[in-house]
């Protein structure tokens, strides 16, 4: 090699050198960046040329060093892990708010909740039969009703007004997929004529990455890298983003609670149509929960409203077969005491308006008799009375509640143990970044040197040879 070739060494060591401490302080200015992945300069030496005809046959050592790239120590196995712990999190986060929400409508255990009506109730049928004669014990009788079908009815629209909740954040949740994945598509444009012109696009891919983890989070997407440095994103196995196409999704189905058994809310594709079969995410776990009653198997804030209406009928049921065979203040017999009517029975439901529909005595029993009122007031303590009816749906509710916090606890558990696994590969470690920092600053300096000294070699052989002897 001539001392020329020893001068270009030197350069290339120096450049090498250089772009080393580059890339460290990237990432050190990016140690608390979210989503960062740590880089590495890419080396590899350059071999000595072939022996040529004037090499004088000669060994010749290597030419320095070649940067091939700055490589991103990302794992794509790691990512898909995140991925996927992500879409399970994200299912089991919406069903557990959803059940904790029908939890707090519940009001169970506490004085606002159905059980203290109930026993008022019965307390009032009790207080009546005690002053049969007495109009202000058959007042509070009717306040009492009213207390627990105020109580029912308006649990059910809760439930619905929750139910229109979880459609809306359903809705905007297909409206956040659709954006990421038109922004993956843009990403996936860049980063290929990045790369096809020879450019790092580390920061892009890492930005996509983010992108990414959104969508599986949400939809439970899966990712499928290509040659060319673009993604291909999955969802239930069909394409919803190709290189810089996407396919986008829409929210279809019943707007309202009512309609949901006849036209259950889902996810479609725009073009060409058809459901999407979600892998998991925010939104199968929102699907599910806006699912239609199906004999306690089917979305759970249908089902409690469904037993709402078992639970109006199964009190209806129970008061009115005692009351029907007692003779009402107006001397009617056979008057029901709660009246259903159209539609959802816990809407419905409704107490008479007036004291003189009210039933104490039987039809055989004389003027003081009060034997309907002492029959009714007993009901709240049989095998299958409304109160064991109410009793079952808040315990059934409880436990599905349970269950939902315990399966989020595992998912979130899992979630934060994969990208701890992903953080230990590709986040920075400012210990490591300083010893790569100081490793390349020597390595400039030592370039530097051998420059100086080859420089110096140059100055004598071309300025001072021949002089000797003048």
């Amino acid at each position: 090699m001539s001392t020329f070739g020893a001068l270009n060494t030197a350069y290339r060591g120096l450049t090498a050198a250089q772009q080393g401490m580059n890339v460290a302080g990237q990432n050190i200015a990016n140690a608390a960046t979210e989503g960062y992945t740590r880089q590495r300069v890419d080396q590899s030496s350059l071999a000595a040329p072939a022996r040529g005809l004037f090499s004088g046959g000669a060994l010749q050592p290597g030419q320095g060093v070649s940067v091939n790239a700055i490589s991103r120590l990302g794992s794509s196995f790691l990512d898909a892990g995140v991925r996927s712990a992500g879409a399970q999190a994200g299912y089991a986060t919406v069903r557990s708010s959803a059940l904790q929400g029908i939890e707090g409508i519940l009001q169970e255990p506490g004085d606002n909740g159905i059980s203290n009506a109930l026993h008022g109730f019965w307390s009032a049928w009790q207080g009546a039969a005690n002053q049969p004669t007495e109009s202000g014990p058959k007042g509070l009788l009717l306040t009492a009703a009213n207390s627990v079908t105020d109580k029912i009815s308006s649990a059910y629209k809760a439930l619905d007004s929750q139910w229109s909740g979880v459609r809306s954040e359903a809705l905007d949740a297909v409206t956040a997929v659709n954006a990421a994945a038109a922004q993956v598509a843009s990403y996936n444009t860049t980063i290929r004529s990045t790369l096809a012109a020879g450019g790092s696009a580390n920061e892009l891919i890492d930005a996509r990455a983010k992108l990414t983890d959104q969508i599986a989070g949400l939809a439970g997407g899966t990712v499928r890298e290509q040659p060319d440095g673009t993604v291909d994103v999955l969802v239930g196995g069909n394409a919803l983003v190709t290189g810089g196409s996407v396919r986008t999704l829409k929210l279809a189905g019943a707007t309202a609670m009512a309609d949901a058994a006849t036209d259950a809310p889902r996810v479609e594709w725009t073009n060409p149509g058809g459901t999407a079969a979600l892998d998991g995410g925010e939104l199968a776990g929102a699907l599910s929960v806006l699912a239609p009653a199906s004999g306690g198997s089917g979305g759970p804030i249908a089902e409690a409203a469904e037993s709402y209406n078992r639970f109006a009928t199964a009190l209806a049921t129970a008061v009115n077969f005692v009351h029907k065979d007692g003779v009402t203040g107006a001397g009617v017999q056979g008057v029901n005491f709660f009246t259903t009517g159209t539609g959802p029975a816990a809407l419905s439901i409704a107490g008479p308006t007036s004291t003189a529909n009210i039933a104490l005595k039987s039809s055989t029993g004389g003027a003081l008799d009060t034997s309907i009122a002492d029959k009714i007031s007993q009901l709240g303590t049989g095998a299958n009375s409304p109160d064991k009816v109410w009793s079952g749906i808040v315990t059934n509710i409880g436990v599905q509640s349970r269950a939902a916090q315990q399966h989020e606890s595992l998912t979130d558990a899992a979630q934060a143990s994969a990208r701890t696994s992903r953080a230990s590969q590709s986040s920075v470690s400012l210990d490591e970044e300083n010893v790569s920092l100081l490793t390349n600053q020597h390595a400039y300096q030592a370039a530097a040197r051998v420059m100086t000294a080859v420089d110096e070699a140059l100055d004598v052989l071309i300025n001072r040879t021949g002089l000797v002897g003048r």
